[in-house]
């Protein structure tokens, strides 16, 4: 389920031009802060990474190449609660565990999740994706 993440600048911008995203300075820097590693963060995390440095980027520009990245298929955007949205790299089909105690999100391996058929879909309608985030929470001491 690794995909290869882009490592050096170029080929972000690469990327982001096979994707239909115009490269800015902004944009490329963002990128650049998801693709570092795998990993799943929220917008507010892609802002502190972009800006640990210097403030270059707002925190409305952050949440608009998100979105944008998400719609053009560059990250996949994984949503846990209606508070909580993280922005995945990793765009091949997989599921999640969500921590509700600790917040992290963590990649279910592939094919570990046997879902059957799907339930007839609505006419004039075709599957798109299934996303499964299965919620934990941290088991309780042992006394």
């Amino acid at each position: 389920m690794i995909d290869k993440y882009p490592k050096s600048r170029s080929e972000v911008i690469d990327l982001m031009r096979t994707k239909g995203v115009n490269p800015t300075q902004q944009r490329v820097e963002i990128a650049q802060a998801l693709f570092a590693q795998p990993q799943h963060v929220s917008a507010d995390q892609v802002l502190s990474l972009v800006n640990k440095q210097r403030n270059i980027v707002s925190k409305a520009t952050v949440y608009n190449t998100l979105g944008l990245f998400a719609r053009k298929g560059l990250v996949r955007e994984v949503i846990v609660d209606p508070t909580k949205v993280f922005y995945d790299p990793t765009t091949s089909p997989h599921h999640h565990f969500y921590n509700v105690d600790t917040g992290e999100l963590m990649d279910v391996e592939h094919g570990s999740i046997n879902l059957g058929e799907l339930p007839p879909l609505p006419e004039g309608t075709q599957a798109e994706a299934i996303d499964v985030v299965i919620r934990v929470r941290n088991s309780p001491a042992a006394f």
